[in-house]
């Protein structure tokens, strides 16, 4: 570790815009990420606030049918590919990956800091389709084909900005892996990594893996409006069902590479605010990798009513379900590490408990959307938005904000409110069920997705759901605005370690300094929550 900057923090070591745009520090790139990411969340709400205001009654409240399906699709491009599949690894796997493993930075600083500038211009390309060409496309955030090949609408960019940002994917993948491989701190074996690494670790080999496949697939659809090439158009002896199965190999992984960064982060907080060794250690860490292994073979449960064999179906069905088994097995873990623990209610544990039960109705809603007669009746439904939503927002979006709230005091340095921020969880909590759990009803009635327009019967529901998507909202500019204040006017002086966690960020400064430590980590005896031989850490 340099003395000579032990004890200046990474916000103090230079000044100025280009200081950071150009910065190698993995610190520094986390909250690059950070910034952009909420940026663009909050347009990808907005959109939704859209959406949901037009379908507060039957009939036209707001847009015309035309805008309404380009604002979806824009809203599911920008949540989907700038939001929640970089989210959780690209702020908070940056910043704290070579702090957990007790070294100064990832293995490819520059390779890194590219990996951001690629993720801005995917996310300008993707949001120029308000200004070029036709509009934004009107496709839905799959592109399905042939569609996506005869919409006059600006398919083309959309696609391409898809196909850049998934080369942050990969580089960031690469570098987490080899950094994992190769800048572990002695003595730290992979079995006494945290559990947030051995998610990232197994995220990162679905984003090399998997990822490769969508780009290829995007090109595709741009050589084909481009070019006229007869891939996926059946008027030119293309084949839409190719589309599927390509687009859905790389898609149903990409599941997982939004969801596990959310599990490793839930792994960390249940340990710390329940002062308790994680139960089943190497069952969680073994069972990301398992995750990761399945997620490639059960893309095929999405095209149950495209034609597929019955062999094939069912083969998917019983694939699917195998998948479930893991996920199960971190979440009986969880929920016995809380089991007769000093269980400390803090803001964070409240979005790890709010993720809990609602991946765990994501979950179950999936198994049935996996089970071949009743995804026949609720294929393309509401109750396919629901379930989707639930996995996405209401798992991996509360796992991100749970670790926002977490980790806040370790990277600024201060402390926001925390009874605002208690007041502003219950608000987003209830607003988030109001807003989605109405869409399974809706779903099981027989209301279709996509849809600009519904019969009456489906008013209710509907209505319902606007209705929670604007108590939602106050939950979220509350909780935004009281980290902010935090930032401005929260309370200093928090320490190295104010919620006694375990892990090797715990042991540093807050804000950390320019090379992580100040001084070398000490590594817990029996791995990495080992709390009966807590390390005593000094001011």
């Amino acid at each position: 570790m340099a003395t000579a900057t032990a004890n200046i923090n990474f916000f103090q070591a230079r000044k100025g815009l280009f200081s950071w745009i150009f910065s190698v520090d993995h610190k520094r790139i986390g909250l690059l990420y950070l910034y952009s990411l909420m940026t663009f969340f909050l347009v990808g709400v907005t959109l939704g606030l859209l959406m949901r205001y037009e379908l507060l009654n039957p009939g036209k409240d707001l847009v015309e049918a035309q805008t309404y399906n380009q604002i979806f699709t824009l809203h599911g491009v920008i949540m989907i590919f700038l939001f929640i599949i970089p989210s959780i690894p690209a702020v908070f796997g940056n910043f704290f990956l070579p702090i957990m493993l007790g070294t100064d930075d990832v293995s490819f600083p520059r390779l890194n800091l590219l990996s951001w500038w690629i993720y801005i211009i995917g996310a300008i390309m993707a949001l120029s389709t308000l200004v070029f060409g036709d509009g934004p496309a009107d496709t839905g955030w799959t592109f399905y084909a042939p569609y996506s090949v005869n919409t006059t609408t600006n398919v083309s960019m959309s696609v391409l900005a898809a196909f850049v940002l998934g080369f942050s994917s990969i580089l960031t993948g690469l570098n987490f892996i080899v950094t994992i491989h190769r800048l572990r701190t002695p003595g730290m074996t992979f079995l006494k990594m945290p559990l947030f690494a051995w998610s990232l670790y197994a995220t990162s080999w679905i984003q090399l893996l998997a990822t490769p496949i969508i780009g290829i697939t995007l090109l595709m659809i741009v050589a084909e409006r481009a070019l006229g090439v007869g891939l996926f158009d059946p008027s030119i002896g293309g084949d839409p069902i190719l589309y599927q199965h390509l687009f859905w190999i790389y898609s149903h992984p990409a599941v997982y590479i939004m969801a596990l960064p959310a599990f490793g982060v839930i792994s960390e907080l249940l340990p710390t605010f329940s002062q308790r060794t994680i139960f089943g250690y190497k069952a969680i860490a073994f069972s990301s990798l398992a995750i990761a292994f399945v997620g490639y073979f059960i893309w095929g449960h999405h095209m149950f009513t495209s034609g597929m064999s019955g062999t094939a179906r069912i083969i998917f069905s019983i694939l699917t379900f195998f998948v479930a088994i893991p996920t199960a097995i971190k979440v009986f873990n969880w929920v016995a590490t809380l089991y007769k623990g000093s269980i400390n209610v803090q803001p964070p544990l409240l979005y790890a408990l709010a993720f809990i039960f609602q991946f765990m109705i994501g979950g179950f809603t999936g198994l049935i959307l996996g089970a071949l007669a009743t995804d026949i009746h609720l294929h393309d439904t509401y109750f396919v938005v629901g379930h989707f939503h639930y996995v996405m927002f209401g798992g991996t979006g509360f796992a991100f904000f749970g670790a926002l709230h977490y980790w806040y005091p370790k990277i600024w340095g201060r402390m926001y409110n925390v009874k605002v921020a208690n007041i502003a969880f219950t608000i987003f909590f209830i607003g988030f069920n109001m807003l989605y759990f109405p869409m399974l009803i809706a779903g099981l009635m027989g209301m279709p997705r996509r849809y600009y327009d519904y019969l009456p019967e489906f008013h209710l529901p509907n209505m319902i759901s606007t209705y929670g998507s604007w108590v939602l909202a106050v939950g979220l500019l509350l909780m935004l605005g009281n980290l902010i204040a935090g930032f401005y006017k929260g309370k200093r002086g928090v320490g190295r370690n104010p919620w006694g966690g375990i892990t090797l960020e715990w042991q540093t400064l807050s804000p950390p300094p320019v090379q992580n430590f100040d001084r070398m980590p000490e590594i817990p005896k029996n791995g990495p929550y080992d709390y009966e031989n807590k390390p005593i850490i000094k001011e």
